[in-house]
């Protein structure tokens, strides 16, 4: 039986670009589209994501064929989503997006030189394509959101704190970088509630938890644990890192004032610390925090405790009693 010699490949992604408008010519360069043209691709391309990073992308790759922009900067405030693509420039022309009296976000376009009205027109020309797509993916990045925070503190609820203890411990145990992760009590909580009422107690919540955010890096996250306790998770941090960290958050909330609230009110925290120590034959690449066993011990206010966080084959990373404590001076 004699088999064929040549066979052909189908690449489908390639085959989808094409349909979309992204058509390699080879040793050749594709010239600019038309207006129309370009509409309607992004037309078609936008509708094929629910990311609003993809979709802001696509939309500025897109623009890019068309007219000479440097870079793109988007805000929107409620979905805390920055987005910054190309190269800033001093010329630009910004955009506030819109639909049915809700704002969707500002738009700044870079360019090498300053847009003539022309520009400015074919902008306003695009960005009708770029509306629905954008405002379908803010509503669903909102839902997502709003399904993993706490809705008192705006921090990580317990939902998305297992979902992020899980993956950082995968990321931790495949390239070998430490983890660690801090647990905060609020001291004297209880009493605040009982001296103030627990609509001051909410309000020191969420104070406590901006102050926490406002100290720490963009890629570590906060997150709600229950009542007056909060979760940290310090991505590729050792031990000794994440000690002066909690030393920083302590001190942070110590010097919290609440003249608004009470001019006597002060709050302090106590917090210990775990290290992810992976081990070679783990069989758990990823556990939830909810399952972990946190062993606390009776501890004096505004202390610091230090432990070890293990992973081992048969059971969910335990925070081990403390092994040094650090007491933070009144």
């Amino acid at each position: 039986m004699n088999f064929p010699t040549q066979t052909h490949a189908i690449d489908f992604d390639t085959a989808e670009l094409q349909r979309l408008g992204f058509r390699n010519r080879p040793d050749a360069v594709l010239p600019p589209p038309s207006l129309p043209e370009l509409i309607y691709q992004l037309g078609r391309q936008l509708q094929t994501s629910l990311e609003a990073e993809r979709i802001l992308t696509l939309f500025f790759q897109g623009v890019q064929r068309f007219l000479p922009l440097s870079g793109l900067m988007y805000r929107h405030i409620e979905s805390d989503l920055h987005l910054r693509l190309g190269e800033m420039s001093s010329d630009s022309a910004s955009f506030h997006l819109r639909h049915e009296g809700k704002c969707i976000g500002e738009l700044e376009f870079q360019g090498s030189r300053p847009f003539d009205t022309r520009q400015l027109s074919d902008l306003e020309s695009l960005l009708v394509c770029l509306v629905y797509p954008l405002l379908n993916a803010l509503l669903y990045r909102i839902a997502t959101q709003t399904a993993l925070r706490d809705p008192l503190t705006s921090t990580g609820n317990r939902i998305a704190m297992d979902q992020s203890l899980a993956r950082e411990i995968e990321i931790s145990r495949r390239h070998k970088q430490p983890l660690s992760l801090l647990m905060l009590d609020i001291d004297h909580f209880k009493k605040v509630n009982d001296e103030y009422g627990h609509h001051t107690g909410d309000d020191v919540l969420k104070t406590v938890a901006q102050s926490l955010k406002a100290q720490l890096r963009n890629i570590d996250r906060v997150f709600r644990y229950g009542g007056e306790e909060f979760v940290v998770i310090l991505s590729n941090t050792g031990a000794d890192s994440a000690e002066l960290i909690g030393q920083r958050l302590c001190q942070a909330v110590r010097n919290l004032e609440f003249r608004e609230l009470s001019p006597a009110l002060t709050m302090t925290v106590s917090l210990g610390c775990s290290t992810l120590l992976p081990t070679e034959n783990s069989r758990q690449p990823a556990a939830s925090c909810g399952q972990c066993s946190v062993r606390r011990q009776a501890r004096r206010p505004q202390s610091y405790r230090y432990g070890k966080l293990a992973l081992s084959p048969a059971v969910s990373p335990v925070l081990t009693p403390p092994a040094r404590q650090h007491v933070l001076a009144a």
